[in-house]
């Protein structure tokens, strides 16, 4: 059965898109300020970043869609409850009190979701619809995984860039073994010459929830849903399907990133 609900983590701090820098391109002041805030998911290309994930959330299928988000969220929720006429995704709110990681996010997020499958997505993250509706059609737990190449070929990410996300292990059953956060250049799964990357594009069952609540904080002191999946695999016998993609995926992580996003979004029409 294809998934039809979706979470957007919408809640993260925004630190990198907040600092200010002098080598990217001249930004508009809508723009500029929306960087000051943090808020990658409202940045505007004509309308907000986030209509265009829900957009594409919409086309593959999708109803229902959660955005985690933190406690002043009013500006983000006044502009979607203004345009919420014959908008395709019907949207919820889930508050995360604290950004204490993603882990915290996804169970945050428990009451506003049906008894169901659901995808997990990032805001500042623009996902192939091939890539959105072939993790919905899992319908169980599950994950894109992106290969690291056509990331930067097709995504624009820089290859240094590479290392900043997780890599992935997967098994010849395209099973997910285990998942790695940020690894060294001389990790194994770095060393590969096919790397797979995890953008945070899952497939959950209701089952992640508990693994989330056992989540201890990591070294960089957040509660982590990479540690929440290996938890899953390792003492709960979850099984995590892996679809592979050779697609990019546009990220909007700083402000270097928005003139990048901007020329790949004009000829883009939102339909959210």
């Amino acid at each position: 059965m294809t998934t039809t609900q979706a979470v957007i983590l919408a809640r993260g701090l925004g630190t990198r898109m907040r600092a200010e820098t002098s080598s990217c391109a001249p930004l508009a002041s809508s723009q500029i300020d929306a960087a000051a805030k943090g808020a990658k998911g409202m940045m505007p290309f004509g309308r907000p970043f986030l209509d265009f994930s829900l957009s594409i959330l919409a086309d593959a299928g999708i109803r229902t869609a959660t955005l985690v988000v933190p406690p002043d969220h009013q500006e983000m929720r006044h502009y979607f409850d203004e345009t919420s006429n014959d908008r395709r995704v019907a949207l919820r709110y889930a508050v995360q009190e604290t950004a204490r990681g993603t882990a915290d996010a996804v169970l945050s997020a428990r009451g506003a979701l049906e008894e169901a499958p659901f995808l997990v997505m990032n805001s500042d993250n623009l996902y192939p619809l091939n890539a959105v509706r072939g993790v919905a059609s899992i319908g169980d737990d599950g994950l894109i995984a992106f290969d690291a190449d056509a990331l930067v070929a097709d995504g624009a990410i820089s290859p240094d860039r590479i290392l900043k996300f997780a890599l992935l292990d997967l098994d010849a059953d395209d099973v997910l073994v285990d998942i790695r956060e940020k690894p060294t250049p001389d990790d194994p799964l770095a060393l590969r010459p096919q790397r797979w990357v995890s953008m945070n594009l899952w497939s959950f069952t209701p089952s992640i929830f508990s693994a989330c609540e056992q989540v201890t904080p990591s070294p960089r002191g957040e509660l982590e849903i990479q540690d929440a999946i290996r938890l899953a695999i390792n003492d709960q016998s979850a099984r995590f399907k892996a679809i592979r993609s050779t697609e990019g995926v546009l990220d909007l992580s700083s402000r270097s990133d928005i003139a990048i996003v901007e020329h790949r979004l004009q000829h883009m029409t939102a339909r959210p």
